[in-house]
């Protein structure tokens, strides 16, 4: 039996010290409590050394370069391609070089306790610790909370052979520190087909496969010019495939299509989605009502139903697996607990309150890095209609003065989803080169609930991208 060392009390206790933990713990700090915050890895978590930051820093430098080819004038000056080492190197330095001193650094100046380990629970506001700070396990008590903000974990798909072979995942692609020759992608998500183009940018002979449609679940002339875009740089796309076998030879990897087509690789990255890394806490420990063991239920704070001291938020809680969703529930969370351990808050938020994580369910912005990006917010056509909507949809092309002069033959596509009822928008999306940077106009609208015959007085500045925004409330009838 392991042996128990040491016990200790905190006002609350985060357990996970990725993005979303570290704001969920600063908060409660901010707030006047004690925090514990636990973490088995790296302090900093998936986004800072596995996800968001060294993959974007993978993708830029071929953006930035593919800009300028498609450019008069600056693609003449371009006499070399991508230095793949320099990216590589660029990209190491994103990631701190997988060192966590500053975040580690951090987290002790903002009066936060650390433990390293693994934590399961042991029963209510009781968590036990087992990994390095010290031989055997211990033992931490909250007094008022404790959150989980453990993150997700990957979800490989039921493919003969795989579980018996190595293959990349999301962290070996952003990590590798080398490019291989050739590359098969599975899986057609985010993830999947960002890596699929920067890999093929980057020199590798890619095929990514995708069971149904790539980008599936955005609209259709959004997702073909992500298609488009990624045949251009030599992706071979395959749609709707289906899989019959895997192995690996010391010359790499071997995929037998259901339609008996052979693929050969030197490397495989399975990218097939993500879901709550919750199996390892021991929930089972607790009489959780509505837990299934996959997904946990919360409420408008955060509070896991059924208790009222166990909070989810991030990827834990399952309802938007996106880092900066994440740290907006965190944040709001955090100062849940601490309003409701000063009396100050009864439990119950109104929608769109302090304390309420109503963008969950209204307004959540995305941005696709791939290039053309695909920028979205809010509903989609079908999810407003079956939300009982009246829908309005307006979309076009970008096709204004500030695109034609940001790149030569800009292709892009805007789409506004419209409350008939109430004139507002409730869902936007932008594809094209760099059209991120246009999605936090939609996002305010949304949230803000800005009727139309409002927003046509935010004139955009010419000649812009944003100018989109006049065609498209023009041909509203504005």
């Amino acid at each position: 039996m392991t042996e128990v060392r040491s016990e200790q009390t905190y006002d609350a206790i985060v357990i996970g010290a990725g993005p979303v933990g570290e704001n969920v713990a600063d908060r409660l700090v901010k707030g006047g409590l004690s925090t514990l915050l636990i973490e088995s890895e790296l302090v900093g978590g998936e986004c800072s050394y596995w996800a968001c930051m060294p993959s974007k820093a993978l993708i830029r430098p071929a953006v930035a370069l593919n800009n300028a080819r498609s450019l008069a004038g600056s693609r003449e000056a371009i006499t070399g391609d991508l230095d793949v080492t320099a990216v590589l190197q660029r990209r190491d330095s994103f990631a701190a070089h997988w060192q966590d001193d500053g975040q580690v650094a951090w987290v002790k100046g903002a009066n936060i306790s650390l433990a390293r380990g693994k934590a399961w629970l042991l029963g209510e506001r009781t968590v036990e610790i087992s990994g390095a700070d010290e031989a055997g396990t211990r033992l931490a008590h909250a007094r008022h909370a404790v959150v989980l903000a453990t993150g997700s974990v990957p979800s490989p798909p039921k493919i003969p052979g795989l579980s018996e072979i190595s293959y990349w995942g999301t962290r070996e692609a952003t990590s590798a520190q080398r490019i291989p020759a050739s590359l098969l992608v599975i899986g057609g998500g985010v993830a999947g087909t960002e890596l699929a183009q920067i890999y093929a940018r980057l020199g590798s002979k890619v095929s990514q496969l995708v069971r149904g449609k790539v980008l599936g679940k955005i609209p259709d002339p959004a997702r073909e010019l992500v298609a488009t875009g990624l045949r251009q740089d030599g992706v071979d796309l395959r749609e709707g495939v289906g899989f019959k076998q895997l192995s690996r030879s010391a010359s790499g990897v071997r995929l037998e299509l259901d339609d008996g087509q052979v693929l050969e690789a030197e490397e495989l990255l399975v990218a097939t989605g993500r879901i709550p890394a919750l199996s390892e806490l021991a929930l089972d420990n607790l009489d959780l009502p509505d837990f299934d063991g996959k997904q946990l239920s919360t409420d408008q704070s955060g509070r896991v139903k059924g208790t009222d001291w166990l909070y989810a938020v991030g990827d834990a809680a399952g309802k938007a697996l996106l880092t900066h969703q994440g740290k907006y529930e965190a944040r709001i969370t955090g100062d849940a607990i601490a309003a409701m351990v000063k009396g100050a808050f009864d439990g119950v938020a109104e929608p769109w309150s302090k304390y309420a994580q109503t963008a969950d369910q209204y307004a959540v912005p995305s941005v696709i890095f791939t290039d053309p990006e695909v920028a979205t917010v809010g509903r989609t056509v079908e999810q407003a209609e079956a939300d009982g909507l009246v829908v309005i949809e307006v979309s076009l092309p970008i096709a204004v003065a500030g695109s034609s002069l940001y790149v030569d033959d800009y292709q892009g596509w805007a789409q506004l989803v419209i409350d008939g009822d109430r004139n507002t928008i409730v869902g936007a999306t932008f594809a094209g080169p760099d059209v991120a940077e246009l999605l936090h106009g939609a996002t305010i609208a949304i949230v803000g609930e800005v009727p139309l015959h409002r927003l046509w007085h935010a004139v955009p500045s010419y000649p812009t991208i944003s100018e989109v925004w006049l065609r498209l409330l023009e041909k509203l009838g504005l």
